[in-house]
């Protein structure tokens, strides 16, 4: 992978353009004028291009769980336009072999635009040990060879709430270059929120993206990344910066204090004063804030306790996973897919292990039947005030 010229922390021109619906001249020629505006993307060397888009399930565009097909194919036509060679791929969770991802691929709509575009579609599942120089909580990393040997890696996220990490855009979207089989060993390892949202910072500090792209023209809010309410918010987002994307996106939609724009923001990866807005000016939109996912919490019992009792408290009564056991079908994806191996599934039905249980929600991400429902302790409201 080529090594951009360029140090996060100076770029500051995020790119937010207007996009009703997904007609698709529209978004073709939306996403077109917008990468065309940014000037550290025109004159790249020619090389292989891999647009990372976002594959959670075997959902159909409509359900706004996976990136948008026109969105994904408008940065195709941009980068093969410019002279590259251009792959679209992904590592979903879980079993990672090229007929589950031609099920993928077919589903979200990809393969019509590799047949539209000449585009190729992404079947190598080669992994890769890479080591991570900076990285703030691995120094090791295991990845698909495909996206970490390409020369330019794009970041084509959907923008959705997140039950374990409030957000996910751009820089979430790269946990999926981690080979879908390994996911749950980078779960069991960094179960704290802070320490996975570091995990995601260092995954997308060593792949670089040359240019990230956010689909916000049907979003996500409530339970996302996959169980929640569509929300037709009708923007588009690209920039060089990811973390200044994603600050500029969750701000924008309510969403407060992301532990991945955080982090970022901590790690001086962007600076909040420097950020330019091109495109619209955002203090016109009227957005109403998105609803947050049930297991977000307010810690309002931060400081006012002892902090090793504060961290019992905070494990006894945040929210937790739960499964709705008329729609589960006994499928086995979130016991195939559960970090913790605390699910079981008996006479056609999921049973988990709450006790050990450490809320990465990766069953309720994964669910196809949308049967794990996310609960909270009767005393949830008294002790954290929501």
């Amino acid at each position: 992978m080529y090594n951009i010229f360029m140090r996060w922390n100076n770029m500051s021109k995020v790119y937010v353009n207007k996009c009703d619906d997904y007609v698709y001249d529209d978004v073709i020629k939306i996403v077109d004028s917008m990468l065309s505006s940014i000037p550290e993307i025109q004159n790249l060397k020619a090389g292989n291009v891999l647009v990372k888009t976002n594959l959670l399930k075997k959902n159909k565009p409509e359900d706004a769980v996976t990136t948008h097909p026109f969105v994904v194919e408008g940065v195709v036509r941009f980068f093969q336009k410019k002279g590259h060679d251009v792959t679209i791929g992904d590592s979903p969770g879980g079993p990672f072999n090229p007929h589950i991802l031609k099920n993928f691929y077919t589903q979200a709509g990809l393969v019509g635009v590799s047949e539209r575009t000449g585009c190729k579609l992404n079947y190598n599942t080669e992994t890769i040990d890479v080591r991570v120089e900076n990285g703030k909580v691995i120094n090791t990393l295991k990845l698909v060879k495909a996206f970490a040997e390409a020369d330019y890696l794009v970041s084509c996220a959907k923008l959705k709430t997140h039950t374990m990490m409030t957000y996910t855009g751009a820089v979430k979207n790269l946990f999926g270059t981690v080979p879908g089989v390994n996911k749950a060993d980078y779960h069991l390892k960094m179960n704290d929120t802070i320490d996975f949202a570091n995990l995601l910072i260092d995954i997308c500090d060593y792949i670089k993206p040359v240019v990230s792209v956010i689909d916000g023209i049907h979003a996500m809010e409530g339970n996302g990344p996959s169980a929640g309410d569509i929300r037709k918010l009708g923007l588009l987002f690209a920039g060089v910066n990811p973390y200044e994307l994603d600050f500029i996106a969750s701000d924008l939609v309510g969403i407060k204090n992301a532990p991945t724009v955080v982090e970022s923001l901590k790690r001086n990866l962007y600076d909040i004063n420097s950020i330019k807005i091109v495109g619209l000016d955002l203090k016109e939109l009227d957005v109403k804030p998105f609803k947050l996912p049930e297991s977000t919490h307010v810690n309002f019992i931060s400081g006012k306790i002892p902090k090793f009792a504060e961290n019992y408290v905070l494990d006894k009564f945040r929210p937790y996973p739960y499964v709705v056991r008329e729609k589960c079908i006994g499928c086995g994806i979130c016991s195939a897919n559960c970090p913790k191996k605390v699910i079981t599934i008996k006479d056609k039905k999921a049973t988990i292990n709450t006790k050990n249980c450490i809320r990465c929600f990766c069953c309720h991400e994964l669910c196809p039947e949308k049967a794990v429902s996310i609960k909270r302790h009767p005393l949830h409201k008294l002790i954290f005030g929501e």
